[in-house]
């Protein structure tokens, strides 16, 4: 029983609309994904207070998280496209869930970092699986619309963290931040179990790099505690320097070793086909983009005095309007528009609200608008863009090109953190969040770059 998927009850997975319930199964691990990232940015001041730490250390309770998550995505979603992608989800439910317990009871600032990587082995065993299970769930002609019920699922997750992160922060206290994930988990594993499909296609080969792994994982780290050291961790300036030295050397043997190993973590032939490198990259910076502001805002407005909620109330426009958009998008848009015009206007759109949030006195009378018009942007974006690069990949190696898209994913959620905490210790006083809002900008036009590219031919 806990080494073999499960079918679904015969009366359930022969009805039509059984495919609608497996989304929205899915959605249950985007929705306590999205909600545990968001929600933890707001707990930086209370986590500060408690371990007598500054925000380069605080930061590492995000970065560590999303440093392994990185590292495990793309294996587990080898591993899991030969053992079964639903058991696979079904054991991250169960991690995640218990690691959060773990993080809610921890004793110190250093252990919570250490259940905050237990907790992100959960996240990559439900992540990496996530996309494969709604683009193998779905009909074909459905698939936008599925990748788009669980953009939603992981909007309302977002939206729901800052009010709540700062309802929780504000009143319980941060453990409960984490907490709060454990009965959400526990309904989503029984869930899961009942209502998820096997299964169909298996690749048959699990056989991974391990130093490829290592080299991943290394340069990721190099590169972010580089970033974080600049940011003030504490320790020499010339560590920065070498940090991001071995960050580049490091990414460099790792690209080699890929394009001449057996097994390799990233196959390089995946990422040559349909426009899927450019695809990977403008989502990157599309996370980049959507979590910058979630690190920002409540940093603006503890400065001003504002507490945790009022700060968390501002946010929820940011994500609501990405769960708008992302449940709307498919009826409002005009039906000529391919995912590759959607992916390109919803990063115009990026573009367009940050310089609006360039110019506007961030106060919470005006930064919703901007926000807001954020979400949507994001919101028509992300679907579109993961389309785009799930189509390219083929259906054996799904749970493959899932892990990819989350790994992106997982960079530019960890480079949002880091580069925002960066701009604002760089530049200290009423400078610093507007040359946070100015990296954020460089990235959504690099966006826009990247989705006006034409996409090679897949085959």
């Amino acid at each position: 029983m806990l080494t073999r998927e499960r079918p679904r009850p015969e009366r359930l997975r022969t009805r039509p609309w059984a495919w609608r319930l497996a989304i929205a199964t899915v959605c249950f691990g985007a929705f306590m994904g999205q909600l545990d990232a968001s929600i933890v940015t707001l707990t930086y001041q209370s986590l500060g207070t408690t371990f007598h730490a500054g925000p380069a250390a605080v930061e590492w309770v995000s970065l560590s998280y999303l440093l392994a998550l990185i590292a495990l995505l793309v294996p587990v979603g080898r591993f899991s496209d030969v053992h079964g992608r639903k058991l696979m989800y079904l054991y991250g439910f169960a991690v995640f869930t218990a690691a959060s317990a773990a993080c809610g009871l921890a004793p110190g600032l250093l252990l919570l970092v250490g259940f905050r990587v237990l907790q992100a082995l959960g996240a990559a065993l439900m992540q990496a699986n996530s996309v494969a299970l709604v683009t193998t769930s779905a009909p074909p002609e459905r698939m936008r619309t599925a990748l788009g019920m669980q953009a939603a699922g992981q909007a309302i997750g977002l939206a729901l963290g800052p009010t709540v992160g700062g309802a929780l922060v504000a009143t319980l206290g941060w453990r409960w931040v984490f907490l709060v994930n454990v009965p959400v988990g526990i309904v989503a594993l029984v869930a899961g179990h009942y209502l998820l499909p096997r299964t169909r296609q298996r690749s048959g080969d699990a056989r991974l790099d391990p130093l490829g792994v290592l080299l991943l994982a290394g340069a990721s780290t190099a590169a972010l505690l580089g970033m974080s050291v600049s940011s003030g961790l504490g320790l020499p300036a010339w560590t920065a320097a070498l940090l991001f030295t071995a960050a580049l050397g490091t990414g460099w043997v790792f690209a080699r070793r890929q394009s001449r190993c057996a097994h390799p973590l990233v196959d390089l032939r995946l990422l040559r086909t349909g426009g899927t490198a450019a695809g990977l990259a403008a989502g990157l910076c599309g996370y980049l983009v959507l979590f910058g502001p979630l690190v920002l805002v409540p940093v603006v407005f503890a400065r001003h005095g504002e507490s945790a909620l009022f700060a968390g109330l501002v946010l929820t426009a940011l994500p609501l309007g990405f769960a708008l958009a992302a449940t709307l998008a498919e009826r409002l848009l005009p039906a000529s528009w391919d995912d590759r015009t959607r992916a390109r206007a919803g990063a115009l759109g990026c573009l367009a609200a940050l310089a609006l949030l360039a110019v506007l006195p961030m106060t919470g009378a005006l930064l919703p608008v901007p926000l807001a018009l954020l979400g949507l942007a994001l919101g028509v974006f992300t679907p579109a863009n993961n389309t785009l690069v799930m189509q390219a990949v083929p259906q054996s190696a799904a749970g493959t090109g899932g892990g990819m898209v989350n790994m992106g994913r997982g960079l530019g959620t960890a480079l949002g953190v880091a580069a925002v905490t960066l701009a604002l210790h760089l530049a200290p006083g009423p400078a610093g969040p507007r040359s946070a809002v100015a990296v954020l900008l460089v990235f959504a036009a690099a966006a826009v770059a990247l989705t006006s590219r034409k996409a090679s031919s897949k085959h």
